[in-house]
């Protein structure tokens, strides 16, 4: 990716910052998945990457644990210590792998890093159990901890967002590529921000709130996460269709393939071309997609992506400027942002 804003050039590490967040986070996000039914906690400790299917040890590696490090961040940001953010970064990892099966299982993904879903694992009766049971500890780990029905409304506001923003999801593969009911790019813009958005903004929010800051700050760092939501899902989109496998795991034009309405895509059927009438063509057949990629990138809708993306990482950076956050934490989230936006770009 080219052009980033210089603020986002920080001295920090985000691999660093990750792996201090994990670590922190860990040991109460192991002992909130004990208190559930054995076969359960299997499941979830599975999708964590914990274990193999039956439990044993696994050596395969979860999940990056963006969304708990944003919630540590929350916190450090508002002058509070890391750990006082420490129920908010369980909470929200919890309910974003209960959004990760019930994913997959509407979206009929078999793998995801690398490994059999839950309910490919495991069946889908129980993916969507262990799912459920994910959320309830998710609103048990808010309700019983500091800050209890605040923390909690926090979460169900963000959660009725990323319901809305999976409903639109689900519905716009069924729109036509054309015509006036075709997915405007700004339509899509709105999903991401619900689907992907809510949950980054939730996280840093409820951290900030734990640690105990103004509503002012908590409301900012939810902005600043809800537009790393919409740039994170749009570089997603353009490594979905130009990234290389061998960094993003997914086969080059992958999206193409399975014909997704991708921002990419939609930015580049609303340019209004003879190019875009071939494009409209190749994407209902699912032919070509190699000659589809070239159309949407000759159309403009690579660097349409792309600026966005921008505009809404300079977005992130002006909601951190609202408001007075501790100087360390707001370079280890802009090194986090970073982290998030480049990629193989």
């Amino acid at each position: 990716m080219t052009a980033l804003p210089s603020a986002l050039r920080a001295p920090a590490d985000a691999s660093h910052v990750l792996a201090r967040c994990r670590e922190l986070v860990r040991p109460a996000l192991t002992e909130a998945v004990a208190r559930m039914h054995p076969w359960v906690g299997e499941m979830a400790a599975y999708s964590f990457g914990w274990c193999e299917v039956g439990g044993t040890p696994a050596v395969a590696s979860g999940g990056k644990g963006v969304r708990q490090a944003l919630a540590v961040l929350g916190a450090e940001a508002a002058g509070a210590p890391g750990r006082a953010g420490v129920p908010a970064a369980v909470a929200v990892e919890l309910v974003h792998t209960f959004s990760l099966l019930h994913d997959d299982i509407m979206d009929g993904d078999a793998s995801r890093r690398r490994r059999p879903t839950v309910w490919k694992a495991y069946g889908t009766g129980p993916a969507v159990l262990a799912g459920d049971a994910l959320f309830a500890l998710a609103v048990e780990t808010l309700a019983t901890g500091p800050g209890g029905p605040q923390a909690v409304r926090v979460l169900s506001v963000a959660l009725g967002d990323l319901v809305r923003g999976q409903a639109d999801d689900l519905l716009f593969a069924a729109r036509p590529w054309t015509g006036p009911r075709r997915v405007r790019p700004e339509e899509y813009r709105v999903m991401a921000e619900h689907k992907t958005g809510a949950l980054l903004g939730c996280a840093a929010a409820l951290g900030a709130l734990l640690g105990g800051t103004t509503p002012s700050v908590v409301g900012a760092l939810d902005r600043a996460g809800r537009h790393l939501g919409i740039a994170f899902q749009v570089v997603d989109d353009v490594l979905g269709i130009w990234g290389d496998p061998a960094v993003t795991g997914k086969p080059v034009h992958g999206d193409l393939r399975e014909r997704k309405k991708t921002y990419p895509v939609l930015a580049a059927l609303d340019a209004g071309s003879r190019a875009t009438r071939r494009l409209a063509a190749l994407l209902e057949t699912g032919e070509d997609p190699e000659e589809a990629a070239a159309l949407i990138e000759t159309v403009g809708g690579r660097s349409a992506a792309m600026a966005e993306a921008r505009r809404h990482l300079a977005a992130v950076e002006a909601a951190l400027a609202e408001v007075a956050l501790e100087t360390r934490a707001v370079d280890e989230l802009r090194a986090l942002l970073e982290y998030l936006v480049r990629r193989d770009l």
